[in-house]
C-alpha cells in the first residue's frame, strides 16, 4: 500500500485569507499574460472573481501587488510590482518546504 500526504497551505491576515493557491496562480497568469482579463482567462476564471482575488490581495498586503496603466491605443494593462513577484516567491518556497517537510514525515508512517 502506498501513503501519501496532501496538504493546501495559505496565509491569513487578520482572519481573511491574503494568499493562496489561487491567489498565486491568478498573479502568475497577471504576469505571464500582462492583463488581469487575460490572466483570468488564461485560468478559466471570471474576471468579476479575479478582480474579486486580486483587490483582497492588494487591500491586506504591506505594499501594491500589482499596477495598473490606463487603456489606450494598445489597451490597459496589469503588471507585479517587484513586491508581489517576491510574495510569490516566498510562497511558492514555503510551499516546496511544506511538501518536503510532510515526506520526510511520512517516512515513519511507511516504517509503522
Amino acid at each position: 500500500m502506498s501513503f501519501k500526504v496532501k496538504s493546501k497551505i495559505w496565509i491569513e491576515v487578520g482572519g481573511q485569507e491574503f494568499l493562496g493557491e489561487g491567489k498565486v496562480r491568478l498573479l502568475k497568469a497577471i504576469e505571464q499574460t500582462g492583463s488581469l482579463s487575460k490572466g483570468a482567462r488564461s485560468i478559466n476564471m471570471s474576471y468579476k472573481k479575479a478582480w474579486h482575488l486580486l483587490d483582497g490581495v492588494n487591500r491586506c498586503a504591506k505594499k501594491p501587488v500589482t499596477t495598473n496603466s490606463v487603456g489606450g491605443k494598445g489597451g490597459g494593462g496589469t503588471a507585479l510590482t517587484p513586491y508581489g513577484k517576491s510574495l510569490i516567491a516566498a510562497f511558492d518556497q514555503m510551499n516546496l518546504n511544506c511538501r518536503e517537510f510532510l515526506d520526510q514525515q511520512m517516512k515513519a508512517i511507511r516504517n509503522l
